[in-house]
């Protein structure tokens, strides 16, 4: 039964295979005509397009089948050096390469602005086949449409460019509708700018570490490589190169942008543009992926399909039942795993799902898988997620309204109002007024008490405000979750000068009744002191915590903001913690403070004399 699915295997995806010259019989985009007495499937637009005839001849023929066949462009013009006997053979796509010009042609052919983000695996040609893609464009299709290749550093960029030096030397001369021969000239004696005679279309390279060359530039086409690794610094960084040359690509048809990039980890700028562009509606690009299995040259013959059958472990049973994996893929996969003293370099470098492709840094305190599955199953869980809006001036007349809003402060989102006689944790996390501070977060976690379910977040409040009116707001959450226990990180308030903090504590004694207060080590009985207080010994026991609950799905996430604060959450060499440059982990510490909380205290804790606290606290 195994070898003969693995037989079935094995035929689809030979049948994937076809020749380009004669064209895909099997695609919907293609029909099939006759010419010189040969028969081809070539695009349909081909047979639309005015200049075509079912009489006319054969070069004829072949060179309007150029504007409208990329695949057969490439198959009779372009050589690539092949990896294996180092020959110069003519360019045939390979299945990922196909995947990713379907892609572009589709935006192509309905006369959009072509822009996709590629989340490359090893050794499939992803950058040959862009380049090659904007070569078409440029010899085929436009005169004067420039092109510009950033990669990480400048000798990438000009490798790329290779590519199309090579195409240029080797294109057929019987193709070659221009007077000047098929070659890359220099262009005002500027090094990392060549030109195209007869065409006018430049080609610039530069590379973010000289990020000034790649400014201001009129171009049509961009390639964007390994922007995972590009530099990134405060007078430097990846968001603002590319916001610089974006400006400059009209959206129009035939412009194309493609940004790629083996992974590096996650909290960087080229996985946050992936995260966005895999929700839908964030960004303009198409998120384009390729799992190791998909590319060719991955397999290895299996000498004992049983043997092998009976010693997988459990991942590799994933690849045959989830993700369709041939027995010899399967035992390419063991062998090559056999390299690496950590399975988790293996999937970085030869990632399954986008998500270990990220997952390569053995500095990420959360696991990427356990992430994504709370990602997937917050999803799923059926609830409605409302977005409470309006203007400043609705807010509450009294902390008991349900009518909490959305300001130009911050942003509140309710999954599920509360539930008669259900118990809740308001937990604050007190940033900063400016813009560029930290964020305020305020976390509304149903305890399920009354049910025995896992704790869940059911709203949520992040922004910038003044800190008395980040307290109003957390305690009108409070209140309309059913008097929650309000649990405030008070670090921020206990250091305030001129007796700031004091003041707000006051101003929530005289409104809410169910104030959290802690007890300190070797402090004599009494109320103890209001908040939580996060600190050298506190955070450690927090984020322990919060590792394990993520790891085993102990509590209910339906905020895909927070989840992706765990990806860039890191342990650093002196054993703290911290959110990865440039990102944020306010969310995650309201989360972890909710849940600490939650897990420490006792059903009964309810209503607290806050009056009795304070008195206690200031004595």
């Amino acid at each position: 039964m195994i070898a003969e699915e693995n037989r079935l295997r094995h035929e689809a995806l030979h049948a994937l295979e076809y020749d380009a010259v004669c064209g895909d019989s099997r695609s919907r985009w293609r029909v099939e005509v006759a010419n010189s007495g040969e028969h081809f499937h070539v695009p349909r637009s081909m047979t639309e397009d005015p200049d075509y005839s079912s009489a006319m001849g054969r070069h004829e023929f072949e060179m309007l089948r150029f504007r409208h066949d990329f695949e057969f462009w490439c198959a009779k013009c372009v050589r690539i050096t092949d990896k294996i006997t180092m020959e110069e053979i003519p360019f045939r796509l390979n299945r990922p390469q196909r995947d990713l010009v379907e892609i572009l042609e589709g935006q192509r052919r309905m006369g959009q602005p072509m822009r996709v983000i590629m989340l490359k695996a090893r050794q499939w040609g992803g950058s040959t086949v862009v380049q090659v893609y904007f070569a078409w464009i440029q010899i085929i299709h436009r005169r004067n449409w420039n092109s510009l290749i950033c990669a990480h550093v400048k000798d990438a960029s000009s490798n790329i460019r290779g590519m199309y030096s090579r195409l240029l030397e080797h294109y057929p001369q019987e193709y070659w509708e221009e007077e000047c021969k098929p070659e890359f000239r220099p262009y005002e004696r500027m090094t990392n700018i060549r030109y195209i005679p007869g065409r006018g279309c430049r080609v610039t390279v530069s590379s973010s570490e000289s990020q000034e060359s790649a400014r201001g530039l009129d171009c049509a086409l961009v390639h964007l490589s390994e922007v995972a690794f590009w530099k990134d610094s405060v007078l430097h960084n990846p968001a603002d190169l590319i916001r610089s040359v974006a400006s400059g690509v009209a959206r129009k048809e035939l412009s194309c942008v493609v940004m790629e990039s083996t992974a590096n980890g996650v909290g960087n700028f080229f996985h946050r543009e992936w995260l966005r562009a895999c929700s839908p509606g964030k960004s303009d690009k198409t998120p384009f992926f390729v799992p190791w299995h998909h590319i060719p040259i991955y397999s290895e013959p299996v000498a004992d399909a049983g043997a092998l059958w009976d010693s997988m472990d459990d991942y590799e049973r994933a690849l045959w039942e989830k993700h369709g994996c041939s027995l010899e893929a399967i035992n390419w996969y063991r062998m090559k795993r056999r390299e690496f003293d950590d399975h988790r370099a293996m999937m970085a470098e030869f990632p399954t799902t986008p998500e270990e492709a990220f997952c390569s840094t053995s500095f990420n305190v959360f696991a990427a898988d356990d992430v994504e599955r709370m990602r997937g199953e917050g999803a799923d869980m059926g609830h409605e997620r409302g977005e409470v809006t309006g203007n400043e001036g609705d807010m509450p007349g009294d902390i008991s309204s349900p009518r909490f809003v959305a300001s130009p402060q911050g942003l509140a989102r309710v999954w599920l109002h509360p539930r008669p006689g259900g118990e809740y944790i308001v937990a604050v996390d007190i940033g900063g007024r400016s813009r560029t501070a930290d964020w305020s977060v305020i976390t509304v976690l149903d305890r399920h008490m009354d049910t025995d379910g896992r704790p869940e977040v059911v709203a949520s409040w992040r922004g910038h405000i003044d800190h008395d009116l980040l307290a109003w707001r957390a305690a009108a959450m409070g209140a309309w979750y059913n008097d929650a226990l309000l649990v405030v990180e008070s670090n921020t308030w206990e250091a305030s000068s001129e007796g700031r903090g004091r003041y707000i504590l006051d101003m929530l004694a005289e409104s809410y009744p169910n104030l959290y207060f802690r007890r300190e080590p070797g402090a004599a009985d009494g109320p103890g002191r209001p908040g939580f207080h996060t600190n050298s010994r506190t955070k450690p026991a927090l984020i322990a915590h919060l590792i394990a609950l993520v790891r085993e799905g102990g509590y209910i996430e339906h905020d895909g903001d927070a989840l992706d604060e765990l990806l860039h959450y890191e342990a650093l060499p002196d054993g703290s913690y911290a959110a990865r440059r440039g990102c944020h982990d306010d969310m995650l510490m309201s989360r972890a403070i909710a849940l600490w909380v939650h897990s420490e205290e006792p059903r009964e804790a309810v209503s607290i004399d806050v009056k009795a606290l304070l008195r206690y606290a200031g004595a």
